[in-house]
């Protein structure tokens, strides 16, 4: 249970700290670019920081001190950022941003690689569901929260509710296992690039990364648009952010469903059918000229994401070699984090020019996903 309350707290945050970012930059600029950019510049730096936090965890014999110094940073730099934000010119705002987004992955990648060492092997297909919950209920609190919080205090104090909230996994992490002797030796640059090689080498491992990483940076583009749809078919932008957590209902009640039956489909059969619905369901939120449609398809998309991550995270633990597991964790991360940023980078001009455009573009890349071959 403490395992879970810490990746909640830290990934409630997380999920938090998007939109309200995405909510002060259009707060003080009144565009969406800002807001997009500085998103972009957060999570694009995981590339690079992935596979470092994984080494730096792979050879820790108390990976929960590294996880906790990494939240602490993490939280730090990005209270930092908005209080720069607005004083400083957006360019240096956006390098603050990419500094912080290096810690990006151990708010994801490093927690889940320390799975089996509070899950029993016989548990691990419900607790991959749990596991793959705390994202879900973090994606329902988080943007709900970046709303509320903007709409009472400021978009400002959102950004640093969201930082308090990360600092608060802190205890737990400290509280994680030890690691076994054996995987704690070894310098960290020899075998930084080991997760990386184990990523893209070919099989289930490689296809599920990629799939995932093309579905998430539809997400992307989607969590840009969701306060344009709010303000267009709403009534403001904070109730696009409420929009993300009406999503995450569905995600979470999916994985319920899913933790009670865990065998029905093979992980890399689930992960295919979750993209294409949440393709389709991008789709018709481009088309959907009403709230009840909107609400529909982005129903979908939402059912479609929690069990895509439960079966991410079953094919990762079924195929990581023990030694490689946090690096493989924390580099997939990375990828998805930065695909996420390459999205979001994209739908902000694009949204600015045409919602609809970019709302296609992000179930284009959706379908692809679910295109990837099995070769």
């Amino acid at each position: 249970m403490r395992y879970l309350g810490g990746a909640t707290a830290a990934r409630t945050g997380d999920e938090m700290s998007g939109p309200a970012l995405l909510l002060l930059g259009v707060a003080l600029t009144g565009e969406a670019v800002a807001g997009s950019a500085l998103l972009a510049g957060l999570t694009g730096a995981a590339a690079v920081g992935g596979p470092l936090v994984g080494a730096l965890l792979d050879r820790s014999r108390r990976p929960g001190r590294v996880l906790a110094w990494a939240l602490g940073g993490y939280a730090a730099g990005f209270a930092l950022i908005a209080l720069a934000l607005g004083r400083v010119p957006l360019p240096w705002a956006v390098g603050a941003a990419v500094a912080v987004g290096l810690l990006g992955p151990v708010l994801s990648g490093g927690w889940t690689a320390q799975l089996p060492r509070v899950a029993p092997a016989r548990w691990r297909a419900r607790a991959d569901a749990w596991d793959a919950m705390t994202f879900g209920a973090a994606s329902l609190l988080g943007p709900a929260l970046a709303g509320v919080v903007s709409a009472g205090a400021g978009a400002g104090a959102a950004v640093v509710a969201a930082a308090v909230l990360i600092a608060l996994a802190v205890p737990a992490a400290l509280a994680l296992p030890g690691a076994p002797a054996a995987h704690a030796a070894g310098p960290v640059l020899p075998g930084l690039w080991e997760g990386v090689r184990a990523v893209f080498a070919p099989g289930a491992l490689r296809r599920a990364t990629a799939s995932s990483s093309l579905s998430i940076a539809g997400t992307g583009m989607l969590v840009v648009c969701a306060p344009l749809l709010g303000s267009r078919l709403l009534g403001g932008a904070e109730q696009g952010a409420l929009l993300l957590s009406g999503m995450a209902v569905c995600s979470l009640a999916a994985n319920l469903l899913l933790a009670r039956r865990p065998g029905a489909l093979s992980p890399d059969a689930l992960l295919r059918v979750c993209v294409c619905v949440q393709g389709l369901g991008t789709a018709g939120a481009a088309l959907a000229a009403g709230p009840p449609a909107l609400l529909v398809c982005l129903a979908l998309v939402g059912a479609a994401e929690g069990p895509q991550l439960t079966a991410l995270f079953a094919i990762r633990h079924r195929e990581a070699p023990d030694r490689l597991r946090a690096r493989v964790f924390t580099t997939g991360a990375s990828l998805k984090i930065s695909a996420f940023a390459a999205g979001a980078a994209l739908a902000g001009p694009l949204a600015q020019v045409s919602l609809p455009a970019c709302l296609g573009a992000a179930a284009a890349l959706h379908l692809a996903a679910a295109l990837i071959p099995h070769r």
